[in-house]
């Protein structure tokens, strides 16, 4: 049985949702997914619960997500992976490479779980696997038991471990959230700042460098000048922060340390600036060809998020890196190259995109040199039925748009590329190394999950 039926919010608080701002708590939550990459693995490898899991970067490089049970073996975060091998074959801690179609269907999951239980223009999604949600017309004395009804909710609709943070700004919400993680038994995973009391604990106990917000430099900068706790960066003067921290942004973090908000939920229909689509190579690349088809490939995929977004781009731009030349060995000094062009008319068909692309990468490429990653970003973005042509170029900017939908309708049903562009190519030896993923449980039919 499900522990909350459709908008929570409305079967716990019915009588709140049109209070007045003097009667309303003004609340906001965080809900962050606990070792989320970690999470998804596990899902559907049950005998991994409270075993030490890890999953690695791109290339399987460095490890990005750890459990509790590998973070108290000694385990390092965004520490290579070879530097770890020893504990990790000691301790027989389960290693998976990134599986973001994955990670992406489930991290989906969790999202459309907390539009269904507080309303769609109620959450923000801030990342992958967290999310604001605007909890201001639930009284002070339901808080506590909202937020465990959408912890527990999401768990059991999702199977994804959560912990839910709220406080009177954004900020605060994240103390409390972080707080909920450091003692999931005691709390539950649900840590509430509702009084000055709770928040003054709460604030007693994060160190600077921990407070959302607070950089590294500020960090030792402000321990330097012995203030090192948020409640006692809170109750520096408003003039101090401004001076010392950044002006307006250290004035703003102040304030939301105080319970007054000043960073305010974003819009979920606010227009992105920008689509980018990098990716690692799995071997170091010489060839132009390579380059080539990974540029290609990228711009494709590029065009399809701006595709499904209902955008069309009017600048497009292309970088590489490279690491020193084909013949020079045992070095790492990464360098970033790119190049970009402002399109005649903003478009989102995949092959004008390329047509713009190639010539770029072309520009940028030097032969003898090793690379290590290719990007492609799309600026610019216009909503696409807004684009028009112009009396100095030629054809209809939307006469390839049937043509673009039965590619990503074939592609979405079949995946793998079914229908790709020839400048993509056919073997793609660039590709990242992922040889400890995972099979694509929810998103390949030849990779369902099976139970015997």
């Amino acid at each position: 049985m499900h522990p909350a039926p459709l908008h929570i919010i409305n079967s716990l608080a019915p009588a709140s949702i049109n209070k007045t701002p003097e009667e309303s708590s003004g609340m906001t939550a965080i809900v962050d997914c606990n070792s989320f990459y970690c999470s998804c693995e596990r899902l559907f490898r049950p005998d991994l619960d409270k075993q030490p899991v890890v999953v690695l970067s791109n290339n399987d490089g460095c490890i990005i997500s750890r459990t509790d049970e590998a973070k108290k073996l000694g385990v390092g975060m965004a520490a290579p992976y070879y530097q770890n091998r020893e504990i990790i074959e000691k301790n027989k801690v389960a290693v998976f490479s990134s599986n973001y179609n994955l990670y992406g269907d489930l991290s989906m999951r969790v999202m459309d779980t907390l539009r269904h239980l507080v309303g769609e223009d109620r959450v923000e999604v801030y990342s992958v696997d967290e999310a604001f949600l605007n909890l201001s017309m639930i009284p002070f004395n339901k808080m506590q038991e909202v937020c465990k009804q959408i912890k527990d909710t999401v768990e059991l609709w999702t199977g994804i471990k959560v912990s839910v943070g709220a406080g009177p700004s954004k900020v605060l919400s994240k103390v409390a959230n972080r707080l909920s993680k450091k003692d999931k038994e005691g709390s539950q995973g649900v840590w509430v700042l509702n009084s000055e009391e709770s928040i003054r604990f709460a604030l007693q106990k994060t160190s600077v460098e921990d407070i959302w917000g607070v950089g590294r430099q500020y960090a030792v900068k402000l321990r330097n000048l012995c203030i090192n706790d948020g409640w006692q960066l809170r109750n520096m003067p408003e003039e101090w922060a401004r001076k010392n921290m950044g002006g307006v942004v250290g004035t703003r973090l102040i304030r939301e340390l105080k319970g007054l908000p000043c960073i305010p939920m974003k819009d979920p229909l606010e227009t992105k600036k920008m689509i980018a689509t990098t990716r690692m190579f799995g071997k170091p690349v010489f060839e132009w060809t390579d380059i080539r088809e990974a540029v290609a490939t990228y711009t494709s995929r590029a065009a399809e998020k701006l595709r499904r977004q209902f955008y069309a781009a009017g600048y497009i731009s292309v970088f590489l890196v490279t690491n020193g030349r084909r013949d020079e060995k045992y070095i790492y000094n990464p360098q970033s190259r790119h190049r970009y062009t402002i399109l005649p008319i903003a478009s989102s068909d995949t092959h004008e995109l390329i047509r713009h692309a190639i010539p770029l990468a072309e520009m940028l490429y030097e032969p003898g040199l090793k690379y290590l990653k290719a990007g492609v970003m799309l600026g610019s973005l216009v909503p696409d039925n807004s684009v028009q042509a112009n009396l100095f170029t030629e054809g209809n900017p939307h006469a390839h748009h049937k043509l673009m939908e039965a590619i990503d309708n074939i592609n979405f049903s079949q995946r793998d590329d079914a229908v790709k562009y020839a400048a993509s190519g056919l073997k793609r030896n660039w590709k990242m190394r992922q040889e400890l993923r995972s099979k694509r449980f929810t998103t390949r039919w030849d990779e369902l999950y099976e139970i015997k």
